[in-house]
């Protein structure tokens, strides 16, 4: 059997506008997967729209031009219409594990309002991400636009930095997403990537987060590179979290069985129940 999706998007994140939490779970059952957690998105930072992260049309709704600078604001979770929604799937689909849970950008810049939504939230699954990398003094950075703009390897290592802090600084999450986040949009046309040249910084993040008692994330959006699951265990990581970080019902648990391969490879297996996270062996 497939492991749990623990980061899945439906309708409920702003960008997911496709997205359905009914025919995801429909896809669920289809595929054989044991649960899948509604992760949606809380982004509480802006982000301003240059060409080189320019987002689809249909996401224009939540840009304002401010000072000639075009500034998406994404709007919050509706949370009373998602819980609703998230009773009826477990009504429909009674074989099927439904967990609540949210995404969490840059909560350690924003302690009043991420406290605020935990709490009327009482999410099952809290995931912590970064979608940018500036430092709290730069407005409006975003790590899309820097990788593609400026130069990649300072772009990603500052936003492995920022990894460090959002650990150290906000304890109050399980599982730490995507640390390869931005090679996602790596311009490879003007800078081979070599995740060698980056294993001190992402050794530094998995082992400050091994030293918090957290849960490194699986993302299979792109392959997570072995190597870092294989770091990930020799940093003391106690378990691993598998995402497809679908947002559409389609993508739902992509790649999660060669995913599973390499985390055995690796040396974790599944845990006391099919719904835990893969453990170390």
């Amino acid at each position: 059997m497939l492991p749990p999706d623990n980061h899945v998007h439906s309708e409920y994140s702003w960008d997911a506008l496709a997205g359905s939490m009914e025919r995801t779970c429909e896809r669920a059952v289809e595929i054989g997967l044991p649960s899948v957690a509604f992760t949606e998105h809380a982004d509480f930072s802006v982000s301003e729209m240059t060409p080189e992260n320019w987002f689809p049309e249909q996401w224009q709704r939540y840009v304002e031009v401010i000072d000639g600078r075009s500034i998406l604001t994404p709007p919050p979770i509706d949370l009373t219409d998602y819980l609703a929604t998230l009773e009826r799937c477990r009504d429909r689909f009674p074989t099927l594990r439904i967990l609540s849970g949210v995404e969490l950008s840059e909560a350690h810049w924003f302690p009043e309002e991420t406290a605020d939504l935990l709490r009327r939230g009482r999410f099952q699954r809290i995931l912590a991400s970064l979608h940018t990398s500036s430092a709290r003094d730069e407005d409006y950075a975003d790590i899309t636009a820097s990788i593609k703009r400026g130069d990649p390897i300072t772009g990603y290592r500052r936003y492995l930095a920022e990894a460090v802090r959002l650990i150290e600084e906000f304890d109050g999450f399980e599982v730490l997403t995507h640390i390869d986040y931005p090679v996602r949009n790596w311009p490879h046309d003007k800078q081979v990537f070599d995740l060698e040249a980056f294993e001190e910084d992402i050794r530094l993040v998995l082992r400050t987060l091994a030293r918090a008692d957290k849960i490194m994330e699986f993302n299979t959006r792109i392959p997570l590179d072995a190597r870092v699951v294989g770091w990930w265990r020799q940093e003391g990581g106690k378990g691993v979290s598998f995402a497809s970080d679908a947002h559409l019902p389609d993508a739902l648990g992509h790649g999660f069985q060669e995913a599973a391969e390499v985390a055995r490879a690796a040396g974790f297996k599944p845990g006391a129940d099919l719904f835990d996270f893969w453990v170390r062996d």
